[in-house]
């Protein structure tokens, strides 16, 4: 019998895929993140048993715990907001950093994956929406972070992401997917060594078909997937 964590699978796979087909696009071509923040571990293998392989991570402790627990033939990915002083944490733990938004950070990342001799692939976390309350960069300094990046050697710059403002109806939210994509474009037509703008990773539960239509390669998904997280505790 289905769980509903597979059933919500099923449902946005779906919706992902005729997302990709009425933009011409191969469905294969955008992968489904499952965001597994707060998420107990039996939901999560839920979700695992229902071919998610790949898994979003918003906090260096949590990842710790989860990934030697459930981390065997999946795909890890950090897309909190990561302070400097983790990095030594990072580079061990995922197979991608979503959420490099600063120098100092990407500096600082390199120095650790250099002296553990890995080569980690990173995307830059871009603030579409300039809001102050979010990470990321603004899209006008996004361009120069990239290129200052792409000569660390321990870093492989493959993309950006974004987290747009939140409306109730996701069509508010199409301008900032589009410009995500757009700023990609730019980015990928300078020609940058060593960067390869192949992933846009954008769109959660409420947006995702919209972000799909703009041209997203990962979706991150939890709350569609998973159901409401429960109230924090004050």
């Amino acid at each position: 019998m289905e769980s509903l964590v597979e059933k919500n699978i099923i449902r946005i796979r779906e919706d992902m895929a005729a997302a990709a087909l009425r933009r011409g696009r191969d469905p294969s071509s955008v992968r489904l993140m499952a965001v597994t923040k707060t998420v107990d571990d039996e939901r999560i293998r839920e979700a695992i048993a229902a071919g998610v392989c790949l898994i979003g991570e918003n906090y260096v402790q949590e990842a710790q715990r989860k990934i030697p627990l459930l981390g065997e033939g999946l795909e890890w990915h950090m897309i909190g907001h990561l302070q400097t002083n983790k990095s030594k944490y990072v580079v061990r733990l995922f197979h991608m950093i979503q959420s490099i938004d600063r120098i100092e950070l990407a500096r600082e990342l390199d120095k650790r994956c250099g002296a553990a001799g890995v080569v980690m692939p990173i995307l830059v976390e871009v603030n579409t929406g300039d809001e102050s309350s979010k990470s990321g960069i603004s899209p006008g300094e996004a361009v120069t972070l990239v290129e200052t990046v792409s000569a660390f050697k321990n870093l492989s710059v493959e993309g950006l992401m974004t987290m747009p403002p939140w409306f109730s109806d996701p069509e508010e939210a199409r301008p900032f997917f589009r410009k995500l994509r757009e700023l990609r474009d730019r980015i990928a037509e300078r020609d940058i060594p060593g960067v390869q703008m192949t992933e846009l990773s954008m769109g959660m539960s409420d947006d995702f078909v919209v972000a799909v239509e703009e041209g997203a390669t990962i979706v991150r998904i939890g709350r569609a997937i998973f159901g409401q997280r429960p109230p924090k505790i004050s």
